[in-house]
């Protein structure tokens, strides 16, 4: 009789490497880990460097317009730009209130109405439009449309004296009206609240609101525009500064000083300057008090201007 005796486990024999061990990284060597930290240290300096330049570059004028604010007219013309002098900035904001029987309260005003005012009733008009082209189908939309884009490759100052021929036969030369009305039309308002509305709006709520009884009005007013809201602010924004700064349109419609936004008031005083002196001070303090309105809304709107740069960037 056979004795069958069961098979023991096989060892198998150690397979080699495939190559030379690699020894471990020294620090110092091309390509290792301190290395390429340096390298990111290095690059996070250029660029924080680059970014002070432009920072210092940015805040200069300003600095020198609040240094120079409080000095009075000797101190401005002996010492240094950034150099403090005596405070008188509260005598300066006296002498600048009390010119011409407080028109630069008056000059204040008016810009509030011509910018502020107008500058809001120009964004709902524009946000109204922009949502308009986006969820509405309509004969010959597209061209249309064209239409606008070609309307925000016209530079505004070409269009000032149109504007201002237009509001002579009108009868509305030299009132509010001549500088509100222009303000009304932005096509770059326009083409900026339909990306708005193509990024924040959808099509399926929209839809939703029709199906529930909603007229277009009420979808418009209780659905689109509240979720509009970081876009309108940002375009409030764009165009609030830009009207802020606007100076050519007044320039033309208006001959009533008493009518003229605080932008072309300084400039009247600047250009007076040079036969009266005390006009440059009052010049200085006025700018540094004309910047502040812009300051503040930037201050008060900044969380729905960076939501709204964000428009569409995440799906």
């Amino acid at each position: 009789m056979s004795t069958h005796t069961a098979p023991g486990p096989t060892t198998r024999p150690p397979v080699p490497p495939a190559g030379p061990p690699r020894s471990a990284p020294r620090a110092g060597r091309p390509g290792t880990r301190p290395h390429r930290r340096r390298g990111a240290w290095t690059s996070k300096a250029v660029v924080n460097g680059v970014l002070a330049l432009f920072a210092l570059y940015t805040l200069m004028p300003l600095t020198w317009l609040l240094v120079a604010s409080t000095k009075d007219h000797g101190d401005l013309a002996g010492t240094g730009g950034f150099t403090f002098a005596d405070f008188n900035l509260l005598a300066n904001l006296g002498a600048l209130f009390r010119q011409g029987d407080g028109v630069f309260a008056r000059w204040l005003l008016n810009s509030v109405l011509y910018f502020g005012v107008g500058c809001l009733a120009s964004t709902l008009v524009s946000t109204a439009v922009g949502f308009a082209f986006d969820k509405y189908d309509f004969r010959y939309k597209e061209k249309l449309f064209g239409l606008v884009l070609l309307g925000v490759l016209v530079p505004s100052a070409v269009l000032v004296l149109p504007q201002y021929l237009l509001a002579s036969e009108a009868g509305l030369d030299n009132t509010y009206w001549s500088v509100l009305v222009p303000l009304l039309v932005n096509p770059f308002g326009v083409y900026l609240a339909r990306v708005f509305s193509e990024g924040y709006v959808p099509d399926e709520v929209v839809e939703a609101a029709r199906m529930d009884g909603a007229g277009e009005w009420r979808v418009f007013r209780s659905v689109g525009l509240p979720m509009l809201a970081p876009g309108f602010v940002t375009l409030f924004l764009f165009t609030f500064t830009a009207s802020w700064n606007n100076f050519v349109l007044p320039l033309y419609m208006l001959s009533d000083d008493r009518l003229y936004p605080v932008t072309l008031g300084l400039a009247i005083w600047s250009k007076s300057s040079q036969q009266n002196p005390e006009f440059a001070m009052l010049t200085i303090v006025g700018s540094l008090i004309s910047v502040v309105p812009l300051v503040i809304a930037f201050v008060c709107l900044q969380r729905f201007w960076r939501s709204g740069l964000t428009a569409g960037a995440v799906k």
